[in-house]
């Protein structure tokens, strides 16, 4: 049996975005297509090879050590960003305004899927899950520039929701409409996850 298993979920590329300079702004450039490149797509602030270390890894590394960079995407699912805009009290949430790269639709519980599970678009294009994005309050400034008021909701409400990071497997071109399929690793859950859950904190 392989390591990894094709699943008969396939999803369809709704959106694509880009941020181009994360100093100037969060929000991304919605795109009709983007080139998945071995340092991420192309042009974006969060692409390159490496990364500095931020405070998701501060257990392991000081502030702007230089690691590897697995999270050249913020991919999220269309159900999820819609749930989120209910939960805010919204009829809509602009991708873009939460500095998106990639929205994907039709593949459900999208936010948990297993660390190393592939999306591979049409076209080759793969990526490799690194794990849930855990919501933060930067988005919250765009979004209270482009509805004031509910900044401040992001967050609560994005819990479990705000999709994965991911990184590039194998180079391709991601485009509007393209088809998503999903494989998932053959492993199961580590049977010390609790435990080590307890231990660190």
């Amino acid at each position: 049996m392989p390591a990894l298993i094709p699943t008969e979920f396939y999803g369809i590329i709704t959106w694509l975005g880009r941020v181009a300079d994360r100093e100037a702004a969060l929000e991304s450039a919605a795109l009709t297509e983007i080139f998945a490149g071995f340092d991420g797509p192309e042009g974006e602030a969060h692409g390159g090879i490496n990364r500095p270390a931020c405070s998701r890894v501060a257990a392991l590394y000081k502030r702007n050590h230089p690691i590897r960079n697995t999270r050249q995407f913020a991919v999220m699912a269309a159900e999820d960003l819609a749930q989120i805009a209910a939960k805010m009290g919204l009829d809509r949430l602009d991708p873009a305004l939460l500095g998106t790269s990639l929205v994907i639709e039709g593949i459900p519980d999208f936010s948990h899927l297993p660390p190393s599970s592939r999306l591979q678009a049409e076209g080759g294009a793969t990526l490799v899950v690194d794990m849930e994005n855990r919501p933060c309050t930067l988005p919250a400034r765009p979004i209270e520039n482009n509805h004031p008021g509910f900044g401040k909701h992001f967050k609560p409400a994005a819990q479990g929701l705000r999709g994965l990071t991911a990184w590039v497997e194998a180079e391709g071109i991601l485009r509007l409409g393209a088809k998503v399929r999903l494989f998932v690793p053959d492993q199961p859950v580590w049977a010390q996850l609790e435990a080590a859950r307890g231990i660190s904190g």
